[in-house]
């Protein structure tokens, strides 16, 4: 009896060893695993800092899949706040603000004290809404971290706060109130090692000092030029890309506020070529992140593949209980069955239930999908908008330096710079034309215009590319072809230059022909054939499945050695098909190529004829323009200087306001003869300042002189009161046209 219970403690005491073993193991798994996800972490916020997204993107992808094995909600919360983080610093701020949202729910789900996460996201939270101008939001949940960090007397994370609210107030206009928050801010950062976040206020503060119209100028630029000299300490120091970036466009302001135009513009254009750098860099990890969201289209394969398993296995069940069924009683069998039919119901309910499971999947994972595509578009929207601002920037001080009668060597400089500037805009407008095209925002039009006129003003636009290449362009146009046509002749003008263009590109020493043939004609309707055929370097049969794709070149050595982005033929199918069409190629290597397609275009009646007649454009009688008064309302200090210079030289006078509510005053207070006026503006917009304008002065000319992007219709600006439009950059004969136009035929807007 007593060899029994000792037996018994025995085993007792082995099977509580051995459970306090297997408790001890798993704590320190758990323990190595926040270890692991931790270490994943720093080095994401480091690579994030100094641009390296890609590198970020890899730590927190092993970091977030660690934290799906654990139960800490605390931690999967983090890893999904240093994720928005990410997408902040790639300035894809719709996904930011989805992903810190999720960090929020998950920490108010916590029983444990979260005040100070809560806090922290708040702060990421305010300043991704003051990137999107939603600044009333931002400032409410910047204020609410801040009471929170006051409350639990965390200095270290109240110097983020106190920056982001100095930002804020300096997107808003408040530059002195600005000035005093990041001086606030800075000592908190230092203390507490945020040197990236000391390094951006101090170049933050810079700008306000830049900015700040109060006190001595000379005073405010040479703080501006201390709190610049202590930022390029940081970021040298710590190779913060982006904010190198940035500190050339400071230092470009304070050149022009000390009116040394050169240093100006050395240092705008070194600010562009490190800017599109960056984008480069945002764009490859966006699309990587891109890429991996959409794969989800194999989720239809998983699905039926476990439904053949799940098959597989009722078949094996039904077979298992006949067999066995056989060998016992009757009772029995009939018992089996039941037990069977009972089972194979409750499996084929299991397996609907996960079909329909991985059908939700599915569709979420499609939606997530589109929701990551139209994020891509709009960043792609804003970030080429971005480019056309500093890009009027450059052109603008060119066509200026031209101007002033430079020495011959400077003009040869001067000139490759304008090229430089005017194949950029090409660039962002062929991305924009893209972007439109698969954002399904472009419209055809329906106007009479003369084919044979419109392909000659074609050809004599290519002339100089053709000349560049040594090559002839040759038009063969049948006779038989009607004089008028309708449609929208400015797309069919943008198929033929990039077809044209893209065959002089690939030829030397050759010939391109145009051939437009009359198919078949009908009472009110003509099909035509184009062809553009060239004998240039040809294409391979392998290249011309892929040629049309969007940023297709064949080969890195033919971008290498013939240039360009590969959008102008991705842009052609496009059109084509909004015009129901197709582009076709035959093409064979070292032979040359050739395009065709087909066209159905309607042939407009007499009456209708010149319904559809444009108002045609005036020659500019600039005499008429001299001592016309012109009000520039616009909010970069750069392009105030460019415009005003142009209309200058031309002997008009022109005062300048910062903003909206500066624009109404002038306005009230003075007589123009046409207001040129800015539409993205700190405060009220250039629409809100136009409606306002047009309450008290329905006869003033105001046009817009602004980067018009893929989300802005063109019509409400009219419906605003806008009497016309200036796209940035301008060409300078095209901007005093649509003056002088607006003031020879000065009256209210139509919609006014």
């Amino acid at each position: 009896m007593q060899k029994a219970l000792l037996k018994h403690k025995w085993l007792s005491l082995f099977f509580t060893l051995l459970f306090v073993l297997g408790s001890v193991m798993a704590q320190e798994r758990d323990t190595d695993t926040v270890a692991l996800i931790n270490k994943h972490r720093k080095e994401a916020i480091d690579a994030i800092h100094k641009q390296d997204f890609e590198e970020a993107m890899t730590n927190l992808d092993e970091a977030n899949k660690l934290a799906l094995t654990s139960k800490d909600k605390l931690l999967k919360s983090d890893i999904r706040y240093h994720i928005a983080e990410l997408h902040y610093h790639l300035q894809n701020f719709q996904k930011a603000l989805e992903e810190i949202n999720k960090s929020i729910v998950l920490l108010e789900t916590l029983d444990t004290d979260t005040e100070n996460e809560i806090a922290k996201a708040y702060t990421l939270k305010g300043l991704i809404l003051l990137n999107t101008g939603a600044y009333e939001k931002a400032e409410l949940f910047l204020k609410d971290a801040y009471k929170i960090f006051i409350n639990l007397n965390n200095e270290a994370e109240q110097g983020q706060v106190v920056s982001g609210l100095g930002q804020l107030e300096l997107k808003k206009g408040n530059y002195k109130t600005a000035i005093n928050y990041f001086d606030a801010a800075i000592p908190l950062l230092r203390i507490n090692d945020f040197t990236y976040k000391e390094a951006e206020a101090h170049l933050k503060k810079a700008e306000a000092f830049i900015n700040l119209d109060s006190g001595s100028q000379a005073t405010n630029l040479r703080k501006a030029q201390n709190s610049l000299h202590q930022a390029l300490v940081l970021i040298d120091a710590n190779a913060f890309k982006k904010l190198k970036a940035e500190s050339y466009k400071i230092i470009s302001y304070i050149a022009l506020k000390e009116n040394n135009f050169k240093k100006a513009e050395e240092n705008l254009s070194i600010y562009e070529k490190q800017k599109e750098a960056l984008y480069k860099t945002y764009m490859e990890a966006v699309s990587k992140g891109v890429d991996v969201e959409s794969n989800v289209g194999d989720l239809n394969e998983i699905i039926a593949t476990q439904k053949d398993d799940l098959d597989k296995k009722q078949k094996s069940i039904k077979f298992t209980q006949m067999t066995t069924g056989l060998s016992i009683a009757l009772i029995v069998i009939l018992s089996l069955l039941t037990l069977s039919l009972y089972k194979n119901n409750n499996l084929r309910a299991k397996a609907n239930n996960l079909l329909k499971d991985k059908n939700t999947e599915l569709q979420m994972a499609k939606e997530k999908a589109e929701r990551a595509s139209l994020a891509k578009a709009q960043f792609l929207s804003t970030i080429t908008h971005e480019l056309r601002t500093p890009l009027y920037a450059v052109t603008g001080l060119t066509h200026l330096l031209l101007e002033e009668n430079p020495k011959e060597h400077q003009r040869e400089h001067l000139n490759s710079l304008k090229f430089s500037g005017e194949y950029l805009l090409s660039l962002i407008n062929n991305i924009l034309d893209l972007n439109k095209l698969e954002a399904n925002k472009v419209e055809l039009e329906r106007t009479s215009f003369n084919l044979k006129k419109r392909i000659d003003h074609v050809l004599i636009a290519l002339k100089k590319s053709a000349d560049d290449k040594n090559n002839t362009l040759h038009l063969e146009f049948d006779e038989n072809i009607p004089q008028k046509m309708v449609g929208d002749p400015l797309k069919l003008s943008q198929v033929l230059i990039n077809l044209i263009g893209n065959s002089l590109k690939f030829t030397q020493n050759g010939d391109v022909t145009v051939r437009v043939q009359r198919m078949e004609q009908q009472k009110n309707k003509v099909k035509l054939h184009f062809e553009i055929e060239d004998n240039g370097v040809g294409i391979s049969r392998k290249k011309q499945k892929s040629i049309f794709e969007t940023f297709s070149q064949g080969s890195l050595q033919i971008n290498r050695k013939f240039g360009g982005t590969g959008l102008g033929l991705s842009i052609v199918k496009n059109l084509l098909e909004l015009m129901n069409s197709k582009i076709n190629l035959e093409s064979q290597l070292g032979k040359g190529s050739k395009f065709w397609f087909n066209i159905t275009l309607a042939v407009p009646e007499e009456a209708q004829e010149d319904k559809n007649k444009k108002t045609p454009t005036h020659d500019v009688d600039y005499a008429t323009l001299e001592n016309k008064s012109i009000l520039v309302v616009e909010d970069n200090k750069i392009n105030q200087m460019i415009t005003k210079k142009i209309l200058e030289k031309n002997n008009m006078h022109c005062e300048v306001a910062d903003n909206g509510m500066d624009a109404i005053k002038l306005v009230k207070e003075h007589t123009f003869d046409v207001i040129l006026m800015d539409i993205h503006m700190p405060g009220i917009s250039g629409i809100e300042a136009t409606q306002k304008i047009r309450d008290f002065d329905k006869q003033i000319p105001i046009i817009a002189l602004t980067a018009v992007t893929v989300d802005e219709n063109l019509d409400d600006f009219y419906r605003a009161g806008f009497n016309d439009i200036i796209p940035k950059p301008f060409k300078t004969e095209e901007f005093f046209e649509k003056i002088y136009r607006t003031i020879k035929n000065r009256k209210a807007p139509v919609d006014s």
